[in-house]
């Protein structure tokens, strides 16, 4: 791991964790950005206002956690105890990138890992058909392994039930299993020790050959855990009814493979998807007058894009892309149609075995409607994912992502600046987990190791080997 780096530039005052950072690009709309969204943040974030120091002339100093302490004590907020604020200030500036723990090791790429909305399970998905969910809350024991029906190529996507009970999976197939983790059995093996159901996200107008050809990249449980989104290769999306068993919606909604779909808030009217067409959109379930017309579209990547996360509040999002960036977005810039713009991105790129041009990472899409442009991570071989960091202990100031070159980056949302990077893996990271909670992220990479990375860490050395007992057979 490398530790993040000074440049002696934008963080003299040191308002970022341990002072470390470094310049990146940021968005031409900076105002925009430092007026709304960075005060969206602040109230999240930062202490209050009866314990911040300033200077004149000078921003704001970090209050140091001893004052913070003491201003608690001394009833300085007049609440007499910390607000979420003042605890998402303490805790955001322990960065978790101390590390790092190996919890598991298989000998097949990992392509999925994220812990429970609690934190008290982890689900981590294997190439070649294992999914495993370990107990976090008893030294990361696994709870249940899994071995996955009908796979084609890999799993693409996992995640738990609201209320934990059931785990679905999605591979290059129309059927999406469900199968319930709740059950006391600590092995799973598809239809032979436990049922895994089999949902069908084909609709009545598919013919069998386009029905043998759909994939899907990624499936999503709703708040309420009555239903799915799904993001297929056959350019829509899918709404999946679970009290039903059937899709209650497919929206053709791209003019290419549709990687990522989620549900934009609690509420499950909109939703956001993105695709190799390079566009992100915006859509809402109530107002659809006319079928597959998006409520928005969001331009501003050159290449395609691999994963979305929404902040939750139905009006931020973020999005991976291949151009290797991560853009932040603001649904309320959208456009109702696509602007016209000549052909930018390389037709020649293709990033699962090519390295992004060099001459491609200075042009800038002349309508760009993001917030703001993260740059430093690589986005290449594989969907690589990107998250908000946790609302309870963070206060959304951070975004993270993984790496195709082996690395976990994390960046100041509202400063652009890269504040700290894990290097460790040795083929890419696909996906990363923060736990809501704690200070402590795990990483997934193709080299099969599932990593922990904590602040400040257990009194246990750092391990570099896999317990032996946990090795597959194949």
């Amino acid at each position: 791991m490398s530790k993040p780096r000074n440049n002696g530039n934008a963080c003299d005052d040191g308002n970022t964790p341990n002072g470390n950072c470094v310049n990146q690009d940021r968005s031409e709309d900076s105002d925009y950005l430092v007026h709304d969204i960075a005060q969206h943040t602040n109230r999240r974030s930062g202490p209050h206002e009866n314990l911040s120091r300033c200077v004149p002339g000078k921003r704001k100093l970090l209050v140091s956690t001893v004052e913070m302490l003491v201003g608690r004590e001394g009833n300085y907020n007049g609440r007499g105890r910390f607000t979420s604020a003042d605890g998402c200030h303490v805790l955001s500036r322990y960065l978790p990138v101390n590390g790092p723990w190996w919890v598991d090791h298989l000998k097949s790429r990992a392509y999925v890992s994220q812990f429970s909305a609690d934190g008290s399970l982890f689900v981590a998905g294997f190439q070649r058909s294992h999914i495993r969910i370990y107990n976090v809350d008893k030294g990361w024991k696994v709870q249940k392994d899994i071995l996955a029906k009908s796979l084609r190529w890999t799993i693409t996507d996992a995640g738990l039930s609201p209320d934990q009970q059931f785990l679905v999976y999605s591979s290059l197939s129309p059927i999406v299993h469900i199968v319930n983790v709740g059950s006391a059995a600590s092995e799973s093996i598809a239809n032979i020790t436990e049922i895994h159901e089999g949902l069908d996200f084909s609709v009545d107008d598919y013919d069998d050959d386009d029905y043998e050809g759909i994939g899907i990249f990624s499936v999503k449980f709703s708040t309420d855990g009555k239903e799915l989104v799904a993001a297929s290769s056959d350019n829509s999306i899918y709404v999946y009814d679970l009290e039903a068993k059937r899709p209650s919606l497919r929206i053709l909604a791209h003019k290419s493979d549709v990687n990522t779909v989620c549900f934009a808030d609690e509420t499950g009217h909109l939703l956001f998807s993105g695709s190799d067409d390079h566009l992100c959109k915006v859509w809402d379930r109530r107002c659809f007058g006319t079928r597959g017309k998006a409520a928005g579209v969001l331009v501003g990547h050159l290449e395609g894009i691999t994963f979305i996360d929404s902040r939750g509040d139905g009006r931020y999002f973020i999005s991976n892309g291949k151009d290797q960036t991560t853009k932040l977005w603001d649904i309320r810039k959208m456009s109702s149609n696509v602007p016209y713009t000549p052909r930018l991105r390389d037709p020649h790129f293709d990033y699962r075995w090519m390295d992004y041009p060099t001459h491609a990472r200075a042009v800038k899409h002349p309508h760009d409607q993001s917030l703001a442009t993260y740059k430093g991570h690589k986005v290449l071989r594989t969907l690589i994912r990107c998250y908000f960091s946790p609302a309870y202990s963070t206060g959304q100031k951070y975004i993270y992502t993984g790496s195709s070159d082996g690395s976990l980056h994390i960046y100041d949302l509202v400063s652009g600046d890269q504040v700290a990077s894990c290097h460790h893996h040795e083929a890419p990271v696909r996906d990363c987990s923060w736990h809501p909670l704690y200070p402590t992220i795990v990483t997934s990479s193709w080299d099969g190791v599932i990593a922990r990375w904590e602040f400040p860490g257990s009194d246990e050395e750092p391990a570099r080997h896999a317990p032996r007992q946990r090795r597959p057979s194949y």
